[in-house]
């Protein structure tokens, strides 16, 4: 692997890292919240007074259950950060799929209908699609010169 990619792989990893910390701490935040609270902290872009309502208990465990998933989503993406780091070929494809379908889901259903604010929501689909961008480059560049 030669210096650049080395340096690609750190980029990546950095930003992966800051994603898995931002979304971590999201996925504390919902899970500590009530549901207008949950709400209320990720549809940023919302008037708050629009989303307080009495939820059924039902609506709270399905949003503690995506506050679980944010949670596991940014802590598997700085475990998967470190091994890219550390030049782990396979973690680029976990992370990838992980970090990056997550914010896919994100970009269709949150970001594009208007629910959410540019910083920080935006901003990390920026950063995860840049952090797949270099992984990924990296990854066919070595798996081309390996063939």
């Amino acid at each position: 692997m030669t210096d650049v990619q080395k340096s690609m792989l750190k980029g990546a990893a950095i930003l992966w890292v800051i994603w898995g910390l931002v979304h971590t701490f999201a996925g504390v935040m919902v899970l500590a919240s009530d549901a207008t609270g949950g709400f209320q902290a990720i549809a940023d872009a919302v008037e708050p007074t629009a989303l307080e309502a009495e939820y059924h208990a039902a609506v709270g465990g399905v949003l503690n259950q995506h506050g679980w998933n944010l949670g596991w989503f940014g802590i598997a993406t700085i475990i998967g950060a470190i091994l890219i780091w550390r030049q782990n070929i396979t973690a680029i494809w976990v992370t990838g799929m992980i970090g990056g379908l997550a914010d896919v889901g994100y970009l269709l259903f949150a970001d594009f209908p208007g629910y959410v604010n540019f910083v920080p929501g935006t901003i990390m689909t920026f950063i995860s699609a840049s952090a797949v961008a270099l992984s990924f480059w990296v990854w066919r560049s070595v798996k081309r010169t390996s063939t």
